[in-house]
């Protein structure tokens, strides 16, 4: 019998994950070594009741990406109803998840999968990074005018104001640089995180930024522009535009979220080649990045619309935000991220994380960073 309201469902679900992660925990508990976990919370699309419910499903990536477990508490509001996640971030550090919502920043415990605390901040929250030693967070407004940037803790250290409807965020690599995309503004905003200002700016593009990434020296970044089915790249030390990659062989359509043909590029970690997606047509394009500007060499099927993508540390997964597993080196699709229902799960939220012997040694990003540094 289906359930007919999100109350019954989630009564379902709950029942079904106590069911599904005290096996899985019972399994996984006896290993021993390192294991690579893919974090995902949810619901990180709309339409919570078809793509995973909420909280964070967590996936073993070298067991087929498996399900293994559902950590209970994140994208709902005090009375149990779901909100959209906005962003991800993980330390292994400091052993710690973050999960943003419309309204607050949560902080888990990667260990005892305890929430440790939960706040509300002005103007909302949408998709934030975390320093690599995970002492602060540039949490962005929900497309309002400022970021705040935030402790361990969640204390407000600083506060920026670039007016540029606050969006998307990357700390660097290398903890030294935060970048900031607005909807509002076609310039990408660097920031010096020793004393959290902005130093400069990289641009104008030709439209409004919308996801974007950096590769591993912060020398280029690769960003989404609303209207183009495809992406621009500009160099971060001079500030200037250098190319407009256009998306050959396909046209734009009407798409279900975000009102831009392509929401969602990445490289991948040995920064050779570029995908960006393309929602109308439900494809990721592959392009060869070791040409200037890259060439386009592959046009990939998914399952559903995607609006984002990233990859595995090792670079052998490409993640779109459909639940799609694709396998880098071959182009194909090896597997499908399911719940312990065996419902699809589909985020643009999502994060790795190594475990050694039960203790987080290692994390990704849920922008598709290049690592060549």
């Amino acid at each position: 019998m289906k359930p007919t309201s999100r109350r019954q469902f989630a009564s379902v679900l709950a029942s079904a994950a106590g069911l599904a992660a005290s096996g899985a925990l019972a399994a996984e508990s006896s290993a021993r070594g390192t294991r690579k976990l893919l974090y995902v919370a949810a619901p990180g699309v709309r339409n919570y009741l078809e793509y995973g419910g909420h909280g964070i499903l967590v996936f073993n990536i070298e067991n087929g990406h498996r399900f293994v477990k559902r950590i209970p508490s994140a994208g709902v509001d005090a009375q149990g109803k779901p909100i959209n996640v906005k962003g991800v971030c993980a330390c292994a550090v400091t052993q710690r998840i973050y999960v943003s919502t419309l309204r607050t920043l949560m902080a888990f415990d990667l260990v005892s999968e305890k929430l440790l605390w939960e706040k509300p901040y002005e103007g909302g929250c949408d998709r934030m990074s975390i320093a690599p030693d995970g002492k602060f967070i540039y949490l962005p407004s929900l497309e309002k005018d400022h970021w705040h940037v935030v402790d361990a803790d969640g204390a407000v250290l600083a506060k920026l104001v670039p007016k540029s409807g606050a969006h998307n965020t990357i700390v660097g690599l290398d903890g030294a640089h935060a970048y900031l995309a607005g909807l509002k503004s076609p310039l990408l905003r660097v920031t010096d995180t020793r004393t959290h200002t902005i130093a400069r700016e990289v641009g104008p593009f030709s439209h409004s930024i919308r996801p974007f990434t950096v590769n591993g020296r912060q020398t280029l970044c690769y960003v989404n522009v609303n209207e183009l089915l495809g992406f621009e790249i500009g160099d971060l030390k001079t500030g200037k535009m250098l190319h407009r990659v256009e998306v050959q062989g396909f046209q734009k359509g009407p798409v279900k979220r975000h009102g831009c043909p392509s929401h969602g590029v990445g490289l991948t970690p040995d920064e050779k080649e570029v995908w960006v997606v393309d929602a109308f047509n439900q494809r990721v394009h592959v392009f060869d990045n070791t040409v200037s500007p890259p060439k386009q060499v592959a046009s990939l099927k998914v399952r559903d619309e995607p609006g984002w993508v990233t990859f595995s540390l090792d670079g052998r997964y490409a993640y779109p935000s459909t639940g799609d597993v694709i396998e880098v080196a071959t182009r194909k699709t090896v597997t499908q991220l399911t719940d312990e229902r065996s419902g699809p799960v589909m985020s643009e939220k999502m994060v790795e994380i190594h475990f050694t012997d039960g203790k987080p040694v290692r994390n990704g990003d849920q922008f598709g960073l290049g690592r060549v540094r």
